[in-house]
C-alpha cells in the first residue's frame, strides 16, 4: 500500500483526530519554564557560577520584561527552557549563560559591549555568534538569511558550543510551534529540515536529529505524518508478541553466554519510515525493520563476542552487516550492526555497542561535556575530534569563499549524511559523501594535491576521474607539476572543501590572467599618448599618488582591481589612457615625441592606439577562442573586447564577428598571432562521405596520417543513407596544416566532400 491509498484509508479517523485537537507525535517531553526548574538541573555547576547564571537570567528577564511568544507565554520561558536542554548535556556556565541571554542582541537592543562588561567575553562571543545579522543591510531575505547562517557557522566552527544553544534554541521552537501562523512555521520547518537537522547528525547529536526530523514532518505534511503514525500504532500492536519473544530470547542466550547486556527495543521514526517509502517506492507493509533492539555491553571486546552470541541464535541476513567500530561513521558513531532473521521470518536489525559508545551515538559532540569525567571516554574523544575536523573544513571553506550564498551552497554539500570509507595507499581511511570521486579524495588529503591531480587508480587499476567511489576501495592519485583544475571537475565533485577549492583556484587564475592583460592594454593605450605606464611601486610617491587619483576616478578600489577591469572588458583601455595622460599632464609628465610618433603611427589598422596583443596559444579564461569561427594561426584575425566576459578572438570574415563590430564598434582591438606558439588549436571541418563499412576508421586513418587529431564528431540524428555528412574537430598547427589534412582526406576514397565550417 503507497503513503496516498494508506493517507486515503486512515484519513476519516485521523480528520476527526486533528478537529478534535488529537495530535499524532507523542508529547514533548517537560519542559522547564522556571527559574528553580532549571536550579535544579544544575547541581554540576558550583556555587560561584550558579551566581552568574542567576545574573544572567535576571539581565535576560528585565530585557525580555513585557515581551510575550505567540503562545501567549511570557518570553522569558523561552531563553529558561533552551538553557534546560543545555544543562541536560551538562554544558560549561558560558554556554548556559549564552542560552538564557541568546535574544538580547537581536530582539531587545542590548550590545555586545554591555554583555562583556557585565559577563565577559566569552559569554558575549557565545551570544553574538547565535544573533542574527540586521535585515536592514541586506536586500532580499535570502541574502540576509545566507549571511546569518555564514556568521553562524564560523562562531560555531571557532566555538561548538555556539551551534549546540542553536539547536537547542532551534528544538524547542519546533516543540512550541502550534501557536505560529501555518506559513511561518512551514517556513521555519523546511530551514530547519535542510540545515539544522543535518548539522545536528554531522556533529552526532542523534536524539535532536530524530526528533527535529520528526517536528519538520508534523508541520510540512500534516496529513502524511497522521496517517502513518497511525500505521505505526496499529502495527506495533501487531508485532508486540514477536518483539516480546526475541527480547527474552536474547536475554536468555547471554545469561548462558555469561555476558552482562542492556537489551531494549528501539522503534524507526515516523519521518524514517516515510524517508524509506519514498527512496525504495514501497508501501507501508513492504517496510520491514520497523523495529529493532540495541544491546549495549561493558567493553570493546564483548561487542565481539556478542555478535558471536547473536549469530548462534538467529540467521544472519549475507551482507548486512556492518563493523563501525572499526571503521567509525563521519561523525564518531560506533556501533556493529546485524540484521537477523527472527523466528516469524522476518529481518530484525541489531545494533551493539558500549556504553561511552551509547553516549556518543546518541549526544554525539555533546557527549564530551556530559561524560567528559568518565574513564572510559575514549568514544567521545573521536567524537569531538570528528566533529571539530567538520568545523575546521568550514573555516576551509570560508577562507576561499567570499559570497554568503556560495558559502552556503558549500555547507549544504557537507551535510550529506551518508559516506563511503575510502583508503589511502598507506592504509589511513578517509570518509567522503557517497558518489565522491578520485577528485574529491585528492583535495580530501591536501589542496596542493587536489590541484594537481592528473588521474587515478582504484584497486590498483586505472579509472577516469569521475568514477564514484565505493567503501572499501583503496585509491591512488597521480600528480604533475604543471597540472591544474579543471573547470569541468566542478560538475562531478561531491564534496563542498572540494567545490571551493576548485572555485577559488579558477577565480584567482582568471584574476591574475586579467590584471596582465589589462596591464598590457593600458600600457599600450598610454603609448599612443607617448607617455610610460607609472611604477607600481609604493615608493615612488609620484606614482602612488597618480594610481591613487586614477582609481578614485574610476570608481576601483585599487591598481589591480582597475587592470583586471580593463583586461575583462569592464572598461576601456584608451579612454582610461587618457584620463591617465592628463593627470601625468597635470604633475608635470609630458610625452616623449619618439614614443608618441611610434605609438601613433605603428599601425595603419583599426584602432592603433591600443596596439597590437598577441595570441600564442596559452590564453586562459582572460582570452578565448570563439567558437562559432574558431580561429587557427594564419587566420587573420581580430578580437572583441566584451563587457566583464574578457577578450574573444574571431577570425576577420567571421559573420558574428561582424554584426557585433557594427553594433559596437569601439570594443575592437587589434591582435595578432605570437610568432612562438604554445599548443595546436582546435578546427571544424564538414566531410561528406559515402555510407559504408569502414568509413570511420578511412577516415580516422587519413587525419592520423596527416599528423591531426580528431578531438569531437558529430554524426547528427538523421539516419544515414547513401550518403552521410559527418562534423570533426581537428587538432591543427596552423593553416598549413589544415591544408595538409583537408587534402588528405579528399583522397581518401569514400569522401566526396570536406571542406572547414564556416559560420
Amino acid at each position: 500500500m503507497g503513503i496516498r491509498s494508506l493517507a486515503a484509508e486512515l484519513l476519516p479517523t485521523t480528520l476527526l483526530g486533528l478537529q478534535r485537537g488529537g495530535h499524532a507525535p507523542a508529547p514533548a517531553p517537560a519542559e522547564v519554564s522556571s527559574f528553580d526548574g532549571l536550579s535544579a538541573k544544575l547541581g554540576y555547576l558550583s556555587k560561584g557560577e550558579l551566581r552568574q547564571v542567576r545574573e544572567a537570567y535576571k539581565f535576560a528577564d528585565e530585557a525580555h520584561l513585557g515581551q510575550f511568544r505567540a503562545s501567549g507565554q511570557p518570553y522569558i520561558t523561552h531563553p529558561i527552557a533552551v538553557a534546560g536542554l543545555c544543562a541536560d548535556w551538562k554544558l560549561d556556565v558560558q554556554a548556559i549563560m549564552a542560552a538564557l541571554m541568546h535574544d538580547t542582541i537581536e530582539d531587545q537592543g542590548v550590545t555586545k559591549t554591555e554583555l562583556i562588561q557585565r559577563f565577559g567575553a566569552p559569554a558575549a562571543d557565545l551570544v553574538d555568534g547565535l544573533t542574527k545579522l540586521d535585515k536592514l543591510q541586506f536586500n532580499t531575505r535570502e541574502e540576509n538569511q545566507a549571511e546569518s547562517f555564514r556568521k553562524m557557522l564560523l562562531a560555531m566552527a571557532r566555538d561548538v558550543r555556539v551551534i549546540l544553544v542553536k539547536l537547542a534554541d532551534r528544538l524547542h521552537n519546533m516543540r512550541t510551534m502550534g501557536a505560529m501562523v501555518p506559513a511561518k512555521a512551514q517556513r521555519i520547518a523546511r530551514e530547519t529540515l535542510d540545515i539544522y537537522a543535518p548539522i545536528a547528525h554531522r556533529l552526532g547529536l542523534n536524539e535532536i536529529y530524530r526528533e527535529l526530523q520528526d517536528l519538520c514532518f508534523e508541520h510540512l505534511y500534516p496529513w502524511r505524518r497522521a496517517a502513518l503514525a497511525k500505521a505505526v500504532t496499529r502495527s506495533r500492536g501487531y508485532r508486540r508478541d514477536i518483539v516480546d519473544r526475541v527480547q527474552t530470547e536474547v536475554k536468555t542466550a547471554f545469561a548462558k553466554a555469561k555476558i552482562k547486556v542492556q537489551v531494549s527495543g528501539r522503534e524507526k521514526t515516523v519521518y524514517s519510515i516515510y524517508r524509506k517509502m519514498r527512496e525504495k517506492h514501497d508501501g507501508f507493509a513492504q517496510v520491514n525493520d520497523i523495529f529493532g533492539f540495541r544491546i549495549v555491553v561493558g567493553s570493546l571486546d564483548e561487542c565481539y563476542r556478542s555478535l558471536g552470541v547473536l549469530h548462534q541464535l538467529y540467521k544472519p541476513v549475507p551482507g548486512r552487516f556492518k563493523d563501525y567500530i572499526a571503521i567509525p561513521k563521519a561523525n564518531g558513531y560506533q556501533s556493529l550492526h546485524t540484521t537477523l532473521v527472527s523466528p516469524l521470518g522476518t529481518p530484525v536489525e541489531f545494533q551493539i555497542r558500549t556504553d561511552a559508545m551509547h553516549a556518543v551515538a546518541e549526544k554525539g559532540i555533546a557527549a564530551h561535556w556530559l561524560y567528559k569525567t568518565d574513564k572510559s571516554g575514549n568514544a567521545t574523544a573521536d567524537a569531538q575530534r570528528l566533529g571539530t575536523m567538520w568545523l575546521q573544513s568550514l573555516l576551509d571553506i570560508q577562507d576561499e569563499t567570499r559570497d554568503s550564498t556560495e558559502f552556503l551552497e558549500h555547507v549544504k554539500i557537507d551535510l550529506f549524511p551518508d559516506a563511503v570509507y575510502v583508503f589511502t595507499p598507506k592504509s589511513k581511511i578517509l570518509a567522503l559523501p557517497r558518489g565522491a570521486t578520485p577528485v574529491d579524495f585528492a583535495y580530501a588529503i591536501h589542496s596542493d594535491v587536489g590541484d594537481h591531480t592528473v588521474a587515478a587508480r582504484v584497486n590498483g587499476e586505472p579509472v577516469a576521474l569521475r568514477t564514484e567511489l565505493k567503501s572499501g576501495d583503496v585509491v591512488e592519485v597521480i600528480t604533475a607539476p604543471g597540472a591544474r583544475p579543471n573547470p569541468g571537475w566542478l560538475n562531478m565533485v561531491r564534496t563542498g572543501r572540494a567545490r571551493s577549492k576548485i572555485r577559488h583556484y579558477l577565480k584567482n587564475l582568471a584574476h591574475d590572467e586579467s590584471m596582465a592583460l589589462g596591464e598590457k592594454m593600458l600600457a599600450q593605450a598610454l603609448r599612443a599618448e607617448g607617455l610610460k605606464l607609472p611604477s607600481g611601486d609604493p615608493a615612488d610617491e609620484t606614482a602612488a599618488t597618480l594610481w591613487q587619483q586614477l582609481t578614485r576616478w574610476s570608481g576601483n578600489r585599487n591598481r589591480g582591481e582597475l587592470m583586471v577591469d580593463i583586461g575583462l572588458g569592464r572598461k576601456i583601455a584608451i579612454i582610461v589612457a587618457k584620463r591617465l595622460a592628463g593627470l601625468m599632464a597635470e604633475h608635470g609628465i609630458r610625452p616623449d615625441a619618439v614614443m608618441l610618433t611610434m605609438g601613433r603611427y605603428a599601425s595603419d589598422d583599426a584602432t592603433p592606439a591600443q596596439g597590437v596583443v598577441f595570441v600564442d596559444g596559452s590564453e586562459g579564461a582572460s582570452i578565448k577562442l570563439a567558437t562559432c569561427c574558431r580561429p587557427i594561426p594564419g587566420d587573420a584575425i581580430t578580437g572583441y573586447l566584451g563587457r566583464g566576459e574578457g577578450l574573444l578572438v574571431h577570425t576577420a570574415e567571421c559573420s558574428v564577428g561582424r554584426r557585433l563590430f557594427e553594433r559596437d564598434s569601439e570594443r575592437w582591438i587589434q591582435v595578432a598571432w605570437a610568432d612562438e606558439l604554445t599548443r595546436s588549436f582546435e578546427c571544424g571541418i564538414a566531410v561528406l562521405v559515402k555510407n559504408g563499412k569502414g568509413v570511420l576508421a578511412q577516415l580516422a586513418s587519413a587525419i592520423s596520417s596527416a599528423e591531426a587529431d580528431i578531438t569531437h564528431l558529430d554524426m547528427g540524428n538523421e539516419p544515414a543513407h547513401d550518403t552521410a555528412e559527418l562534423k570533426l574537430l581537428v587538432s591543427v598547427r596552423d593553416r598549413q596544416h589544415l591544408a595538409d589534412v583537408l587534402r588528405t582526406l579528399r583522397r581518401a576514397p569514400t569522401v566526396m566532400k570536406v571542406s572547414r565550417v564556416k559560420p
